[in-house]
């Protein structure tokens, strides 16, 4: 259900081409092209068709983007909705369901930061606190080679 007490509505029969800029949510139910630029929430409802550039606080798409979404808050796509384009914005939600082609850039992802760096540990090196060399590993094991013995020269006894 559209609040139309809060929000602009773009109604199921309208059709805009050009650029649509505003302080105040906007709701479309109909179809837009161009580019959208709001300092609150788009929603695009299931029968609402957008072909834009859109730059808002929030969008919820129900029906159809086909271009970039760049939010300063969040975008979700729900179940019904589908979009072509790449996001940006730091809260993405897609909805089992929803149909996505495209990017997502959540912004400037830091490694969280140390709250104090750690004191630098002092290391002395000894004879003893060297490694010891690799352990020694067992050969294969082989079996003994039989001793080499003199031949004995037959004797030959006369008799």
């Amino acid at each position: 259900m559209v609040d139309t007490a809060n929000s602009t509505v773009v109604g199921p029969s309208i059709v805009i081409n050009g650029n649509l800029q505003g302080d105040e949510d906007l709701t479309i139910l109909g179809r837009v092209e161009g580019s959208i630029s709001l300092t609150k929430t788009l929603n695009v409802e299931q029968s609402g068709v957008v072909k834009a550039e859109v730059s808002v606080r929030n969008a919820v798409v129900s029906g159809v983007i086909v271009g970039n979404v760049t939010a300063t808050d969040s975008v979700e796509i729900t179940d019904a909705g589908r979009m072509v384009g790449d996001i940006r914005a730091p809260r993405v939600i897609i909805v089992d369901g929803a149909r996505f082609r495209g990017a997502v850039d959540m912004g400037n992802l830091e490694a969280p930061r140390a709250s104090a760096p750690l004191p630098a540990r002092k290391t002395e090196r000894t004879a003893l606190s060297r490694p010891a060399a690799a352990p020694a590993r067992p050969g294969a094991t082989r079996p003994a080679l039989p001793e080499k013995r003199p031949a004995l020269a037959p004797t030959m006894v006369a008799k």
